[in-house]
């Protein structure tokens, strides 16, 4: 319950805009490699591999390290509760002419019957079979955040491969 609460205060911060932002230069190789790193054993429990590959060159971005770590961690746990077991989650970090961005690629363990769009509304999940731990809050805040530092987070779905793309201003 605490948690419910906790995440319902963030999102009504992150989706009204009334929450501080302090943006710095980032380094999105080094946050995604440390964000593998932090979850990668935890991972294996499930069988599942993280795969990332980043570029030689360095992407750097502007955005407030705590709010896009918060990004990170929701799209982590998604994969943990979401992700078929026995297979691999591919982390790729690219640099556009605008944005820099670390994307994520997972198989679900259940059809994703569900638009992109729906995924990022509060309280939506991705299955009615879903009755696990969540709140369907995650992605939703997610998404205000990315917003919030003038990033976007982008979601795709392609039968049971979901990808979701969190893009933020290169520095």
């Amino acid at each position: 319950m605490k948690k419910l609460i906790e995440d319902l205060v963030e999102a009504s911060k992150a989706s009204s805009g009334a929450m501080e932002i302090h943006t710095v230069k980032l380094n999105l190789c080094e946050l995604a490699a440390q964000a593998v790193g932090e979850h990668e054993d935890e991972l294996k429990k499930y069988g599942i591999e993280l795969v990332l590959k980043i570029p030689d060159e360095p992407v750097m971005v502007t955005a407030d390290a705590q709010k896009i770590s918060r990004v990170i961690e929701n799209l982590f746990s998604n994969i943990r509760k979401y992700a078929l077991e026995g297979t691999r989650v591919y982390i790729d970090v690219a640099a556009g002419a605008e944005y820099g961005s670390v994307i994520f690629k997972n198989v679900s363990k259940n059809p994703l019957d569900i638009s992109p769009e729906e995924l990022t509304r509060r309280f939506v999940r991705g299955d009615a079979s879903r009755s696990g731990e969540g709140s369907g809050l995650g992605l939703s805040i997610a998404k205000d955040l990315c917003e919030l530092q003038n990033g976007k987070l982008g979601l795709q779905i392609d039968g049971d491969l979901f990808k979701a793309v969190v893009a933020l201003p290169i520095a």
